[in-house]
């Protein structure tokens, strides 16, 4: 990847970083939404994560580092974790 198609790249990051945010922000602000590890499908993410930069990158289903929005106090019966996997172990 040369310095050109790195700068676009970030450039492209960012702004699904903040779309995504800003949506998300709204959702949970309400309180009626909450983050829900490894139960998204590939391609259904809500936001980027260490591996990529976007929502809807989601490469594998069940990845433990997705995640996506779901309606509070279901995260676990649908099989997913609250918190983010822990990095380096």
């Amino acid at each position: 990847m040369n310095k050109r198609q790195a700068l676009i790249a970030a450039a492209l990051a960012s702004v699904c970083a903040a779309q995504a945010s800003a949506a998300g922000q709204m959702d949970t602000q309400s309180g009626n939404q909450e983050k829900c590890y490894g139960i998204t499908k590939a391609g259904q993410n809500d936001c980027g994560t260490a591996t990529h930069g976007c929502a809807g990158q989601a490469t594998a289903d069940k990845d433990p580092g997705d995640w996506k929005y779901v309606p509070k106090g279901t995260c676990e019966k649908a099989g997913g974790k609250r918190n983010p996997p822990k990095q380096g172990k």
